[in-house]
């Protein structure tokens, strides 16, 4: 049991810094609850544990706050997650759909010494195969100013930096279209009437709903 509550309270540290990276207008126990897809009590109960250990702080206003030692060790599980995500792809030949479930499992692995020895063996990626930056052994992490393919300009050209959505659902959806990090692409039109866009990419037309082209985070060319 210990061993599952080991990555129960990882997957809270990993979730709190995704929360506030996204810019949740306030991250508590209910957003928290919300992404995590429990029990608000649930989530509670680790809250309290969490802050027993000083990895959460709970402020004032009950918004949770990772502290720098939370912090840290929430970078350490991401960057093992990426790596993953970078050996499956690379190594194994995952499809980028098929990822994620299986680095949920093994960024669990303590060991440092295996991880800097799996980022040297993968050459030093500094993003994975969704465009996200893999936090170095010092927790420092790179990243590229982007904006949702929503808000880009009519008849301007842009590459796919990363996404705001990684589940599986949504990467088969884009891969059918031939869209990850790093394509190039067209936005030909904003439609009024359902707000989805027309995009160019390798000289096809693509309609994107508007859910999609705010999942696609894009930087111009």
């Amino acid at each position: 049991m210990a061993h599952f509550a080991h990555h129960s309270e990882e997957n809270y540290l990993k979730t709190l810094y995704k929360l506030a990276n996204k810019h949740v207008k306030k991250v508590n126990n209910i957003a928290l609850a919300k992404e995590l897809e429990l029990n608000p009590a649930t989530v509670l109960e680790m809250i309290r544990k969490l802050s027993a250990k000083k990895l959460v702080k709970v402020l004032p206003d009950k918004t949770l706050q990772l502290s720098e030692a939370g912090k840290k060790k929430a970078l350490l599980i991401i960057r093992k997650h990426r790596l993953w995500e970078v050996f499956l792809t690379e190594k194994l030949k995952y499809n980028w759909n098929e990822v994620h479930v299986l680095a949920e499992q093994l960024e669990h692995i303590e060991s440092e010494d295996m991880v800097n020895r799996l980022e040297e063996f993968l050459g030093y990626p500094s993003f994975d195969p969704h465009g996200d930056p893999i936090p170095d052994k010092n927790g420092n992490i790179k990243t590229k100013s982007s904006i949702p393919l929503s808000s880009a300009l009519k008849g301007k050209n842009y590459t796919v930096i990363n996404l705001a959505d990684t589940s599986d659902t949504f990467l088969d959806y884009l891969g059918k279209m031939n869209i990850k990090p790093s394509t190039k692409l067209k936005l030909v039109e904003h439609n009024d009437y359902d707000n989805s866009s027309t995009i160019l990419v390798s000289k096809s037309v693509v309609q994107l709903s508007e859910k999609a082209a705010k999942n696609i985070l894009v930087q111009p060319t």
